[in-house]
C-alpha cells in the first residue's frame, strides 16, 4: 500500500503539472498580459494539487501502517487510486475543448451536461469526433498506466504497533495540512489563488475537478426563492420590479437594463469611494439616535447628505458588499459574491466605470479570499486588490488583519499618487469584529478594553484621522466619498425580522456634495445609483436601486433574515416566510409592530422582488449587454 500511495502522489502530480504547463503555453499572450509573474501559477497550482491528493488518497494513507501487509487491502487500494487517477485525467483531458467554449476550466456548467447524456454525447458524435476519438485514446492509455502503476504492489512488512500509532498520527498532520493548504486559519479555496482580473487565467492554479467539485459545492448556496415563498409568471415579476425602480422595461434577456441620466455634470469625472465599515449598527452612532459612540461619523453627517432611515439588506458582510458594490438585492440564495455563477461578467460599478476610463482598487486589511471577495473583485471589474500582504509594516494586525488605520493610510497613498486617471476604490475596514481588537493609544478605554463599544469608539477614531487628511488633501475637489456600514454587529430579537438591527448609517461627503439631512427609507442597493448620479456617469446598467437625487425616490427597503424576506415600504413591513402567506406590520422605530390586514397588492410586490435576485442569477441578467454576449457567445 504505501509503495501504491508514493506512486499516485508522485504520477499525480506530475500529471497535474504538466497539464498546468500546457494550458499556460496555450494562453501564454493572455499569461504574459496579466501583469505578476506567472510562475505562480504552479505555486499555487501545488497547493491546489496536494490539496486533492490528501483528498483522495488520505484514507488509503491512514489504514496503510495498519493493512499494509494485507492482500485484499492491497487490492481495494489499487481499484480505488486507479478510479480517482481516471477521474482527474477525464477532466483534464476534458479541459481545452471546455475552454475553447467556454473560456473556462469545466466548472459547474459542466455538471449541467452531465443531466443530459443523450444529447450531450450525440453533440460531441455529431461535431466532434475527431476530439472524442483523441479522448477515447487518451483513457485508454491512462487507464493502462494507471493499471502498470497501482494495480498491484508486495506486502509490506508492518511495524510494531507503537511506531505505527506514531506513523499513523504523522500522516494525518500531514493530510491535514495539505487538504488546508495553509497554515492560516483559513483554508485555501478558489478565491486564495485568485491572482488577476482575467477568470480563465484565475482557473490556471486550479485542477479541473477540483473546480467541479468546487462548483458541485456551491451548489448548496442557490436556494430557489420561488420554491420557498411561492412564484410569479416571469412577465409579471419583470413588470413589477421595473415598475417600483421607476424604470422602463429592457430587452428581454436583460429586462432591467435601462439608461440612468446623470444628474451632475462635473467638468470632469470625479473619484469614487465606497468606505464599508464592518458592523457598524445605527445603535452606535449619534446622530442616528444611538449610543454616542461616533463623534467623527456625527461631524461627517453634519457636513454631508446623511442618509438617515438606511437599512442594509442583510446581515453577512457579502450581503452588503453586493448590494453596494453591484447594486444586487438580497435573496434567499447565498450572497453573489459567493455564488459560482457571477464570479466574472456579472455587473458591479467597477465593470461599468471601466467603461469610462476608471481604475478599479479594493483595500481589504484582512485577507480577500476570505468569503471570495478576491476571486468575486477581481472577476468583475477590479484591477488591483490591495489586502494584508500588500501592507507595509502595518501598525496593528490582529485576528482579522490589518486595522482601520492601516487600511486607510493605505487608502489615501493610493488616492495621493494618482495620476489623471478617474479611481473607484472600495476600501472595506475590519477592526470592528470580534474579538474586538485594536491598536493601544488611540482612544480612551472605557471598561474593558475588548468589547463591540471601544473598538466603535476606534473605528470611528480611524474615520476621522483619514477624513482629517483627505479634506486638506489634493484629491478632495475631485472626489465623492461614501461611509456604510455592510450589517449590524449582532442581529437578533423576537421579532421575524429585527428591523432596528437593519438601520445602519450611510452618507455620502466630498466636495460639492450638499449638505442634507435626509429621512427617506432607502435600502443599500439605492446607493451605487445615486453615486453614479453624483459623480456624472450617464449609462445604462441593470440596477433596479432608485437614484435619490430625483425627486419621488426612496421610500422603499428590503432585507433577508435566515428563511425571512422583508419589503419595508414606508411605515409597512411586509414580511414572506417560508410556504406560508404574508404577515404585514405597521412598525414603529426602534421596536414596535402592530399587524396589519392582509394586502395582496403589496404581497405581490414583495414576492416580486424576493424572486428576482434568483430570477436574474439564474438567467445571468444582472450584467451589461458586452458582458452578456461574452457568456453566450
Amino acid at each position: 500500500m504505501f509503495t501504491q500511495i508514493g506512486i499516485f502522489i508522485l504520477a499525480m502530480l506530475v500529471f497535474l503539472t504538466a497539464s498546468r504547463a500546457l494550458l499556460a503555453l496555450w494562453v501564454w499572450p493572455r499569461l504574459r498580459a496579466a501583469g505578476p509573474a506567472p510562475w505562480i501559477v504552479f505555486r499555487w497550482g501545488l497547493r491546489i494539487d496536494l490539496n486533492q491528493i490528501a483528498m483522495w488518497a488520505g484514507v488509503p494513507a491512514l489504514l496503510a501502517p495498519w493493512l499494509a501487509d494485507q492482500p485484499m487491502a492491497i487490492f481495494v487500494t489499487g481499484l480505488w487510486l486507479q478510479l480517482v487517477w481516471l477521474v482527474f485525467v477525464l477532466l483534464e483531458i476534458s479541459t481545452p475543448q471546455f475552454i475553447l467554449e467556454y473560456d473556462s476550466r469545466p466548472n459547474r456548467l459542466y455538471l449541467d451536461y452531465l443531466k443530459y447524456p443523450k444529447e450531450v454525447f450525440g453533440m460531441l458524435w455529431k461535431g466532434y469526433k475527431t476530439v472524442l476519438a483523441a479522448a477515447v485514446l487518451a483513457m485508454a492509455l491512462a487507464a493502462w498506466l494507471g493499471h502498470t502503476l497501482l494495480a498491484s504492489a508486495a506486502p509490506n512488512t508492518l511495524p510494531a504497533w507503537p511506531w505505527r500509532i506514531a506513523l499513523t498520527l504523522l500522516i494525518g498532520a500531514l493530510i491535514v495540512l495539505a487538504i488546508r493548504g495553509t497554515l492560516g486559519h483559513r483554508p485555501i479555496n478558489p478565491a486564495s489563488v485568485a491572482w488577476c482580473g482575467d477568470s480563465l487565467l484565475n482557473t490556471l492554479p486550479l485542477n479541473s475537478f477540483y473546480n467541479v467539485l468546487f462548483a458541485l459545492y456551491a451548489i448548496k448556496n442557490e436556494r430557489s426563492a420561488a420554491d420557498v415563498y411561492g412564484n410569479l409568471p416571469d412577465d409579471r415579476l419583470q413588470a413589477l420590479v421595473c415598475q417600483w425602480a421607476n424604470i422602463p422595461p429592457g430587452p428581454p434577456d436583460l429586462p432591467t437594463l435601462h439608461h440612468q441620466p446623470a444628474s451632475q455634470h462635473p467638468s470632469r469625472p470625479k473619484n469614487l469611494v465606497l468606505i464599508v465599515q464592518e458592523s457598524l449598527g445605527a445603535q452606535y452612532v449619534g446622530n442616528l439616535g444611538g449610543a454616542n459612540l461616533t463623534p467623527n461619523l456625527d461631524k461627517l453627517a453634519a457636513q454631508g447628505w446623511n442618509f438617515t432611515r438606511a437599512y442594509a439588506t442583510g446581515t453577512r458582510s457579502v450581503r452588503g458588499l453586493e448590494a453596494v458594490t453591484a447594486g444586487f438585492p438580497p435573496t434567499l440564495s447565498d450572497a453573489a459574491l459567493r455564488l459560482a455563477n457571477a464570479q466574472s461578467n456579472f455587473f458591479t460599478l467597477a465593470q461599468l466605470l471601466r467603461k469610462h476610463g476608471y481604475r478599479s482598487r479594493f483595500i481589504y486589511g484582512g485577507e480577500a479570499h476570505f468569503d471570495n471577495m478576491k476571486s468575486f473583485f477581481l472577476g468583475n471589474g477590479f484591477d488591483e486588490l490591495h489586502d494584508l500582504p500588500s501592507f507595509e509594516s502595518p501598525a496593528f494586525v490582529g485576528t482579522w488583519g490589518a486595522s482601520d488605520e492601516d487600511m486607510f493610510n493605505k487608502l489615501h497613498d493610493l488616492l495621493s499618487t494618482d495620476t489623471d486617471q478617474p479611481t473607484l476604490h472600495l476600501a472595506f475596514s475590519v477592526s470592528n469584529h470580534t474579538p474586538w481588537e485594536y491598536p493601544a493609544g488611540r482612544i480612551a478605554v472605557e471598561g474593558d478594553p475588548a468589547t463591540v463599544q471601544n473598538t466603535v469608539r476606534y473605528a470611528d477614531w480611524a474615520i476621522g484621522q483619514f477624513f482629517e487628511r483627505a479634506q486638506k488633501s489634493t484629491y478632495w475637489e475631485d472626489t465623492v466619498f461614501l461611509i456604510v456600514a455592510d450589517h449590524d454587529s449582532r442581529v437578533g430579537g423576537a421579532q421575524r425580522i429585527p428591523l432596528r438591527h437593519f438601520h445602519i448609517p450611510a452618507l455620502v461627503v466630498g466636495a460639492g456634495v450638499p449638505t442634507r439631512q435626509d429621512p427617506r427609507i432607502i435600502s443599500q442597493i439605492d446607493l451605487p445609483t445615486t453615486l453614479l448620479s453624483l459623480i456624472g456617469i450617464d449609462d445604462a446598467h441593470p440596477m433596479i436601486g432608485h437614484d435619490l437625487t430625483q425627486d419621488g425616490t426612496g421610500g422603499r427597503a428590503m432585507m433577508q433574515y435566515e428563511d425571512h424576506y422583508g419589503y419595508l415600504k414606508e411605515d409597512t413591513l411586509v414580511i414572506l416566510e417560508p410556504h406560508q402567506e404574508a404577515l404585514f406590520f405597521r412598525y414603529t422605530a426602534p421596536d414596535h409592530y402592530a399587524p396589519l390586514p392582509q394586502d395582496p397588492a403589496l404581497a405581490e410586490i414583495a414576492l416580486a422582488h424576493a424572486l428576482w435576485p434568483s430570477w436574474a442569477y439564474q438567467h445571468q441578467a444582472h450584467t451589461l449587454p458586452e458582458l452578456k454576449r461574452r457568456v453566450t457567445e
